[in-house]
């Protein structure tokens, strides 16, 4: 009769304590299926992270987005060394060959007015904010175009937005200018009771996720998401819960 050799007991235990280690390993959070960049410190950007974030969720995809300086994210994304970028204005994809934009915005950047409540400031248009005094922050691009051929003797240039609304608590100016969501964070802040929105946005730029190109298959799926989010709501229901929250988190 043939012996069977039974393994020895040491080789056991070390299986069994392997086994029993394992089940008290936490487990990794899933591995990202993509991995972008935005650019960082910016509140539009902040939105992004995660409206973009929900949006390849509903496709049953995991991504990771990295904020950084607005030069490294756009060297990363550019390059390839990263999958693309979340959110950049219309003329990035013509002065970027190597990414491709995802047709439909997703997000947009108003160029908002706030302006003292009671001071019957109306502000329905560029000529009419060219009547007036403005303050505005010193090197944001969207409010130096709003502005653009305006007499330097009607601007006042800001270090920051607070600093602008203050120009306008004290007569300094007639209309602090800034996007809308920056604006709804700095009055909440600093408690400026006294500041709204003027009616409407004096500007509107469109936003886009843009993959790069080896990852150029994402486009048209993006793409389709949106639209079928923006028709069913969706895609608005997830915006404002994002800006609320990033709305909190920037004013504390």
């Amino acid at each position: 009769m043939k012996k069977v050799q039974l393994p020895h007991l040491g080789a056991l235990l070390t299986v069994f304590l392997l086994t029993v280690s394992m089940l008290f390993i936490p487990q990794r959070a899933q591995s990202a299926d993509y991995t972008f960049v935005s650019i960082k410190g910016l509140v539009e950007q902040e939105v992004g992270r995660i409206v973009l974030t929900e949006v390849y969720k509903s496709m049953g995809i995991n991504i990771d987005i990295t904020p950084l300086p607005g030069k490294r994210a756009q060297s990363e994304a550019t390059s390839g060394a990263k999958d693309g970028e979340i959110m950049r204005i219309f003329t990035y994809g013509e002065n970027n060959p190597t990414v491709v934009r995802v047709p439909t915005a997703y997000y947009s950047l108003e160029t908002m007015g706030f302006v003292k409540k009671g001071s019957g400031v109306k502000i329905g248009s560029k000529e009419e904010l060219a009547k007036l005094h403005a303050a505005k922050v010193l090197g944001v691009k969207h409010t130096d175009n709003i502005t653009k051929g305006m007499p330097a003797n009607q601007l006042i240039d800001m270090t920051s937005t607070d600093k602008c609304m203050m120009a306008v608590l004290k007569g300094r100016a007639d209309v602090c200018l800034t996007n809308t969501t920056d604006g709804e964070i700095i009055k909440k802040k600093f408690g400026f009771a006294d500041i709204e929105q003027i009616e409407k946005p004096l500007a509107v730029l469109e936003l886009f996720h843009y993959p790069h190109e080896s990852k150029k298959d994402l486009v048209p799926k993006v793409d389709a998401q949106l639209k079928k989010m923006m028709e069913s709501g969706e895609l608005d229901k997830i915006i404002k819960s994002a800006e609320a929250t990033v709305i909190d988190q920037f004013a504390k």
